[in-house]
Parts: C-alpha cells; structure tokens; sequence
C-alpha cells in the first residue's frame, strides 16, 4: 500500500474523506457508474464514513491526481506511471498530511484496517474473498465488455470521449481491466445477442455457486447471511448495467430466478452518493 503526504492543492481544510471518481450525465446530475470505483463507494457507505466526491474528467485525471501528490496506479510497460480512477484522500487522522491512495485494491485495505468496524472481510475472509473479487473482474465480468465498454463510451463527455480515443489506457481501473477498446463497435442483431449468452453463462456459474449457501446461509450473498466486499464487488457490476444499459438490466434481473434483483436490493442501503 502507498501513501502520499498532502500536496499543494490539496485543502487542508477539507477534513472529511474525498474520493476521486469519474460520473456520466443524466440531466444535470452526475452520476457514478465505474465498478472499480464503486467498490470503494460501497465500503464507504457501509461503514458510514463522511465522504465528499470530486469529479474528475478522463481527460484531467492524470494532472488532477499528480496535483494532489496521489501515486500512480500502475507502472506501464514502458516505464511511466499510470495515473488512473479512484483515488482517496483521508485526512481524518492527520488534516496537513493526508493518506492518499490508488488502486481499489489498496484503497478497500486500507478502509478495512483504519475503520475495521462494521468489517467488510469478517474474520478468516479475506483471502477466499479476495479470490472471488478477482474472479469477478477479470473473468466474469470479461463477456461484458464487448457491449458495456462501448457504452459506457457514449455515455461520456464529448471531452472524455476525444480523450480516450487518443488514450484508451486512461479508463482500464474504471472498468476494463482486460484491455477491452472503447473504439470497437457495439454489437447489434444476432451478434448482441450471443454477446448477452456469453455473459448469462457467467452469471449462471456465480449462481451455482452462490446456491451452495442455501443450507447454512440465505443463499443470497456470498459469505452465508451478511453482505461482504464480494457482494459489493458483484453489485458494483449490477450497477453498471442499471446505470449504462438499463434496457438490459431488464433481463439481467430475472435471470436465476430473479437472484440478481434480490442482491441488488441487498446492497440498496450502501448506494448513496455524495
């Protein structure tokens, strides 16, 4: 885990948690719709910890983030930093020298371990937790791709989207961590559909395997009766849908006998947004 003492424009006077996250329109209201980034919004709800959100256009994260003294997400290939959504400040303990983070990972321990009550990894958890939220990225949420990526592009600003053409690496924390293109097209007629099979199948294996909690849980969420990180990891996903496809989100809900639905209800308490 890294941190960073505050920069200079970071305000002091702000007190409370900020989190850095990007948002589509709706009207005039912004609205958070990146799973990386909601994964730590559920935390931070859940734990019901003070929060203020900044919105940061694609095109401004990386000057945003090195203004704020934040660390890069990642080192690419060719040596640079990768400077990607979400990052946290929390100058809760120390206002002139604030915890700065990136990368969801970091940000979801550290939460945990600074603010372990209510606890998202109940004890015993983390790794068999851990494991499921990979799984969940890089694999379940992979069929998506080739229809919500291309979405979620047309849902961005215009500025945004210029962006992203030139620097398609700049959006893989928000949702992409395979790689997936924000310039391939969205599949139409047959082919959206046997893209629509291809995640059904992924949601039907969660399912299984979700059901196995029946005996000695509720069957709904996966640690047996308490939502966890890894309901809000698989949540977050739902969020996408309800946020960028809501047509779709139509179907999703009644697949598995309407299990998705319900997990979504589940999570309702943890989506506030600030």
């Amino acid at each position: 885990m890294t941190t960073r003492p505050r920069h200079t424009n970071y305000s002091p006077q702000s007190s409370i948690i900020t989190l850095y996250d990007t948002n589509v329109q709706h009207g005039y209201t912004p609205q958070p719709w990146a799973p990386n980034i909601w994964r730590v919004r559920f935390i931070l709800n859940y734990k019901r910890l003070p929060y203020k959100t900044i919105w940061v256009e694609f095109a401004d994260v990386e000057a945003t983030l090195r203004s704020i003294g934040a660390p890069p997400s990642a080192i690419k290939s060719d040596g640079l930093s990768l400077y990607t959504l979400p990052v946290l400040v929390d100058p809760t303990n120390i206002p002139y020298a604030p915890v700065i983070l990136s990368n969801t990972n970091n940000i979801s321990e550290y939460l945990e371990s600074t603010y372990p009550s209510p606890a998202v990894f109940p004890a015993g958890s983390r790794a068999l937790q851990s494991l499921f939220v990979h799984y969940i990225q890089e694999f379940f949420a992979k069929p998506l791709l080739p229809i919500m990526v291309p979405m979620s592009h047309q849902h961005l600003s215009d500025r945004s989207q210029r962006h992203l053409r030139n620097y398609p690496s700049s959006l893989s924390a928000a949702y992409n961590p395979q790689g997936h293109s924000s310039s391939h097209p969205l599949p139409s007629g047959p082919q959206r559909e046997q893209a629509w099979l291809a995640v059904k199948e992924q949601f039907d294996f969660i399912d299984a395997i979700m059901a196995k909690n029946t005996g000695d849980g509720d069957g709904m969420v996966v640690m047996g009766r308490e939502v966890t990180y890894a309901d809000f990891a698989l949540c977050s996903v739902l969020l996408w849908i309800v946020r960028i496809a809501p047509q779709d989100w139509v179907r999703v809900r009644n697949w598995n006998g309407g299990r998705w639905e319900r997990l979504w209800e589940r999570c309702k308490p943890y989506m506030q947004e600030h």
